[in-house]
């Protein structure tokens, strides 16, 4: 693994990365919150769990890096921010915000030693995180419009009866993923495949203005397009960048609300105290749940909490929302900075900003995650880029 020598003072303009004279071989195992047991490795890995393994191995010779970034950083104009909000509604009925041009930091070089102290009830395992690295400028240089909330369940059910669009999870007869804890008491109370869940049904009760779950990233482009062709305006999935700078909306802490995880209460429907009370069969799941209750046990009507300084409900919590891009563990290497738009191919998409049952540390700005195409799960839902032109 790299052995990192870092300096905070921001006149220091090198940083350094020595690797190891042999040959590593990392076994890099994420495990999140979702649908498998925090503690243990599971036999089993089910389509909804974050579980990551991979191996990476160094070449044998050691080299010592310099990076010259900070002698000539990325010149991009800084984010406006505030509350005068250009919001746009589209015939679903979505409203839409003007996110403006600039550049920022994608991700994070934050240290484990650093996370580990915030995070003290996590392993030391879980701050291996070498797809957050290295960090590095991106620009974003159009502006676009972006779902000022994740996709309702109104907003898709108007879709699917206009387009007379059939769901993945429908069309294939396997269905989609569902809460019910009686199912598997000694698992993850998380059902699934199974026909009788779906967009439509959870396992929980959702109001019509709740995130949309169990739609699959092909669900989400089958709505762009038919949105696309219906208003003669281009409606896409965000890119991991474009995301990622939306939900930071100028900042550079852990969270858009900051680097502590208690200031989430304001802002997120994450797993808390009162999203435990359904897992106490887990009782080593308390000390990671977050300190403090949002009155939500499963998700929560959209743009229940704050929004972040371009004006964006619930980036962070609520659902996962999927992007474009297919993930690469080694992408940020070689990422260009104007608008990149992820590896030309791959086996699985992106999805980022965490759930309403997904541990505090999984919903930084900067934790990527993924699955593949075809999963369906009832903490996976969508959030709409559509682009801008001269006449919106």
């Amino acid at each position: 693994m790299p052995i990192r020598y870092d300096s905070s003072s921001q006149s220091n303009f090198f940083r350094y990365h020595v690797l190891k004279s042999k040959s590593l071989a990392i076994r890099d195992a994420r495990i999140g919150i979702d649908a498998v047991k925090q503690e243990l490795i599971p036999s089993r890995i089910r389509e909804g769990s974050t579980m990551k393994v991979r191996n990476i191995t160094f070449s044998k010779f050691a080299f010592l890096s310099m990076s010259i970034a900070a002698f000539c950083p990325v010149v991009a104009d800084e984010p406006k921010v505030g509350k005068e909000w250009n919001v746009i509604q589209n015939s679903l009925g979505m409203k839409m915000v003007m996110v403006p041009a600039g550049g920022f930091l994608m991700v994070s070089d934050e240290l484990p030693e650093s996370l580990a102290k915030v995070f003290s009830n996590y392993s030391a395992d879980r701050f291996v995180l070498e797809d957050e690295k290295p960090a590095h400028q991106v620009r974003i240089t159009h502006p676009f419009y972006f779902g000022q909330t994740e996709v309702t369940i109104e907003e898709f059910r108007k879709f699917l009866v206009e387009s007379k669009y059939i769901t993945e999870s429908e069309r294939d007869g396997t269905g989609g993923y569902g809460f019910d804890p009686k199912k598997d008491p000694a698992g993850d109370s998380f059902a699934g495949r199974d026909p009788q869940y779906s967009w439509s049904n959870p396992g929980f009760k959702q109001s019509d203005k709740d995130p949309v779950t169990n739609v699959t990233w092909s669900d989400a482009i089958a709505l762009c397009k038919w949105l696309s062709d219906k208003e003669g305006k281009k409606y896409r999935l965000p890119t991991e960048a474009e995301w990622e700078y939306a939900c930071r909306a100028g900042t550079t802490t852990r969270y858009s609300s900051g680097n502590e995880p208690k200031t989430l209460l304001k802002i997120a429907n994450t797993f808390d105290q009162d999203g435990y009370k359904n897992w106490k069969t887990y009782p080593e799941w308390k000390a990671f749940a977050l300190q403090g209750q949002d009155g939500y046990e499963f998700t929560s009507p959209v743009g229940s909490f704050a929004p972040n300084a371009f004006g964006l409900y619930d980036m962070h919590g609520n659902v996962w929302e999927w992007c474009s891009d297919f993930h690469g563990d080694n992408y940020y290497s070689t990422s260009p900075v104007d608008d990149p738009q992820g590896p030309e191919s791959g086996n699985v998409r992106v999805r980022r900003g965490g759930s309403w049952h997904t541990w505090p540390f999984y919903v930084r700005s900067s934790f990527r995650n993924w699955n593949t195409e075809t999963t369906r799960y009832t903490l996976v839902g969508m959030r709409l880029v559509r682009e801008a032109d001269a006449n919106p």
